[in-house]
């Protein structure tokens, strides 16, 4: 069975990147010497054994622990520390460039894992597998097994490139003895439901009178991906909303009406000391925390930091309806298969081991993000788990950031939007100032041809 891509311009862009790396010297040799797959060497350079799975992802932190408590399973039940290397590289473009560069140099791993917004830029270059209905097949698995609009973002022109284990969107944490005092929980300690900017408002005006700081916070110094979140959820909630970006990141495509109003209402919670305007990322959680602010927006995996306060009682929902329809920032891990040949024992390998990591899914659901796996997203066990199960409904209205080379989680999009951003909440710049700056900053990349 054959995985690389198929058609002139996949082989013939590998074949010329290839050729730009061998002829970068060491450099571009050095970048590559550390790579393994199974038709080569481990990333140390020792011979693999035929049934070892080679396995690279980016995860730190509370996900790491967990990722590495599913890996000893799988190793359990494959016969020990043989059947499996993995490898955790540093997070964002870093890793990103190591496996395109592994796979541009035939030295992949067997199964990698990728953001669903930069696996499609990597799809687009002609460095992955397709992902066809026999190989699910392979495992007992099929594309209705996925959460379906999760399983539909993650194809590229009609065609699946990625297996997604979960979504991972904006939440709204919310400390339950604020809340409490504010009038804000039900009869069963959970928050009662928000919708519409008035009974926003009211609950934020009820907590600052409870905290005498603030009602809610997120970081907008140092961190420009967090501003950006924020901001696609509540602009995706207008009923004008389009993409940011159009036609593969060519256009500038924002509905300036519907930019200029969520850039206006951001800087409202800032002027009417709501919001913080300006907290690093430490210091935003913090505030929520201790006490100092009822509510904190960021995404659903800091609910590790969150348990390991001690005394701490807290919520999490999905973030609020605040105008004319429901939309949440969100992105998606994937498993992926880069680009290379690989016999039929090989591809079951593989696929073999991505479904072992679907199985675990309850053991990823721990650390917040929302199973994609539908067998456990649809499970008593995870109805049971609180307060992961609250905000399950984020799935389905999730938006995905506009595809095109420079954007995903942790592209130069992020930051070149998110610091603009940033800096209206921090009343250092006004929507309009903001938006001229952004059209101005991503101007450069309308203009580049893509790369990929």
């Amino acid at each position: 069975m054959t995985t690389s891509p198929s058609g002139p311009r996949g082989w013939s862009r590998r074949s010329f990147l290839s050729g730009a790396l061998a002829a970068g010297g060491l450099g571009a040799a050095g970048a590559l010497s550390g790579c393994g797959s199974p038709l080569a060497a481990g990333i140390a350079g020792t011979p693999l054994n035929p049934g070892t799975v080679t396995f690279w992802n980016l995860f730190g932190g509370g996900d790491g622990a967990r990722l590495q408590t599913m890996l000893d399973q799988y190793m359990a039940e494959h016969g020990g520390s043989s059947s499996l290397q993995a490898a955790t590289f540093a997070w964002g473009n870093p890793y990103y460039t190591k496996v395109s560069l592994a796979t541009l140099g035939d030295k992949p791993p067997d199964v990698a894992v990728a953001h669903l917004t930069r696996s499609q830029n990597l799809a687009t270059a002609g460095l992955l597998q397709p992902i066809t209905d026999d190989m699910l097949s392979l495992v007992g698995l099929s594309s209705t097994d996925f959460t379906p609009s999760v399983w539909e973002n993650q194809q590229v022109d009609g065609t699946s490139y990625a297996i997604p284990l979960d979504t991972h969107p904006l939440v709204l944490f919310y400390n339950k003895q604020v809340c409490e005092q504010a009038g804000l929980l039900d009869g069963d300690g959970k928050l009662t439901p928000i919708a519409g900017i008035e009974q926003w408002e009211a609950a934020l005006t009820a907590a600052k009178e409870v905290t005498g700081e603030y009602a809610v916070s997120y970081s907008n110094v140092a961190d420009f991906a967090t501003p950006w979140r924020v901001f696609q959820t509540f602009y995706q909630q207008h009923a004008g909303a389009t993409p940011f970006l159009g036609d593969g990141g060519t256009e500038l495509t924002v509905d300036e009406d519907a930019a200029m109003d969520t850039l206006a209402y951001i800087r409202r919670m800032s002027d009417q000391g709501w919001l913080p305007s300006a907290a690093d990322y430490a210091g935003a959680q913090t505030l929520m925390f201790t006490g100092q602010s009822a509510f904190y927006l960021e995404g659903e995996w800091e609910i590790t930091t969150a348990q390991a306060i001690e005394d701490l009682d807290f919520g999490m929902v999905t973030v609020p309806q605040l105008f004319d329809k429901p939309a949440v920032q969100a992105d998606s891990h994937t498993f992926v298969l880069p680009a290379m040949e690989r016999t039929p024992e090989q591809m079951e390998l593989a696929m073999g081991f991505i479904k072992s990591m679907l199985d675990q899914s309850l053991t990823w659901a721990e650390g917040g993000h929302i199973p994609s796996y539908l067998p456990t997203l649809d499970s008593p066990e995870y109805a049971a788990l609180t307060p992961q199960s609250d905000y399950a409904s984020s799935a389905d209205i999730a938006v995905y950031d506009a595809q095109a080379w420079y954007s995903g989680s942790g592209s130069t999009f992020e930051n070149t939007v998110g610091a603009q951003i940033g800096l209206v909440q921090q009343q250092l710049a006004t929507p309009e100032q903001a938006m001229a700056q952004i059209r101005s900053q991503l101007s450069v990349y309308l203009d580049t041809p893509s790369p990929l």
